[in-house]
């Protein structure tokens, strides 16, 4: 269960990195082949209770990200199930070579964790700031790319990639997310997640831009446009199905994304259109910038990320359908 208007939205109780390490140290108590992995960063991250928990269990191989990916993959070979976390930037392009040969071409089983995604870097500024970090690892072949929008969801995936074999990259927020799900809720890798229904056309989203797409639909609901809301916490493999769903049911589509759209989710949503049913599309996003600083909510103003923003680009794509 979902919310399913912009009203019932609220803000976790806990920050993620909370949820995340108290995640982790549920799974490790059941399971003793998981590993911890950190670049320098356990208390960024708020990893310190599972070190204290499971020292023999951590390892913090310091600002050596690519040398982590490959103690990873290592740590694979030999049975265990190796969580490595760093910044998403550091993860998916100082460390992006080690990933393509040691994990994924070596069929490593392997979870990725890259925390701060793009406006959540907030005051660490452009050079921490990833645009780009699921783009990249949308490209390499067999690798599953996450965004889970809040705590519950996050619990959710934490759990479940233990248990399937591969590489996954998961970027996720360090502190404070909008509460979307309630406790109990199921999800399915691949699958979008229908959180409000529509006719007029589809807001695509995940992560952060979730809650502000629902914030854009509740307003334009105000218009008597109808929008429909889809989760696709799951980047690659992508629920082209409920796409396709979408264009014929709606015949405009919205992406809205934390993220560059070139290569980003806008991208991967305009494959499945471009191949099966094209309709009128727009892109909410960053567009082709580099990040910087400043507090998320200023962020996402200066990147066009917000309600206001998604909600016109809405009534582009409809307006789109009668031309």
């Amino acid at each position: 269960m979902s919310v399913t208007t912009a009203k019932e939205l609220k803000y976790e109780a806990t920050e993620m990195r909370a949820a995340f390490c108290e995640s982790m140290i549920e799974l490790a108590e059941k399971n003793e082949d998981i590993v911890v992995l950190d670049a320098d960063l356990m208390s960024a991250m708020g990893m310190k209770p599972f070190q204290s928990r499971f020292p023999d269990r951590t390892i913090d191989v310091g600002i050596q990200e690519a040398n982590m990916v490959g103690v990873a993959a290592g740590l694979s070979a030999v049975g265990k199930i190796p969580y490595a976390h760093t910044f998403g930037t550091f993860m998916t392009r100082r460390a992006a070579d080690q990933i393509f040969m040691s994990a994924a071409y070596a069929k490593a089983n392997v979870k990725l964790i890259g925390s701060d995604p793009g406006v959540t870097a907030s005051l660490n500024g452009g050079t921490h700031m990833p645009f780009e970090d699921m783009g990249i690892m949308r490209l390499y072949p067999t690798v599953t790319v996450l965004e889970p929008t809040d705590i519950t969801l996050l619990k959710f995936l934490v759990k479940e990639i233990s248990d399937i074999y591969g590489v996954f990259y998961m970027r996720l927020v360090r502190k404070l997310v909008t509460k979307v799900y309630e406790e109990g809720s199921t999800f399915e890798i691949g699958k979008a997640n229908l959180l409000r229904d529509g006719g007029d056309a589809t807001i695509i989203s995940s992560g952060y831009c979730v809650a502000e797409a629902l914030k854009a639909a509740d307003a334009l609901a105000r218009e008597n446009i109808s929008v429909r809301v889809l989760d696709m916490f799951t980047w690659k493999p992508i629920d082209a199905d409920a796409i396709k769903r979408a264009a014929a049911d709606t015949g405009a589509i919205v992406t809205a994304e934390n993220h560059n759209t070139i290569g980003g989710l806008g991208s991967a949503v305009a494959e499945v259109l471009v191949k099966t049913r094209p309709v009128p599309a727009e892109m909410i996003g960053s567009q082709d910038r580099f990040g910087q600083v400043g507090p998320t909510d200023f962020l996402a103003e200066e990147y066009g990320l917000t309600a206001p923003h998604i909600a016109e680009a809405v009534k582009k794509a409809v307006a789109r359908k009668t031309q």
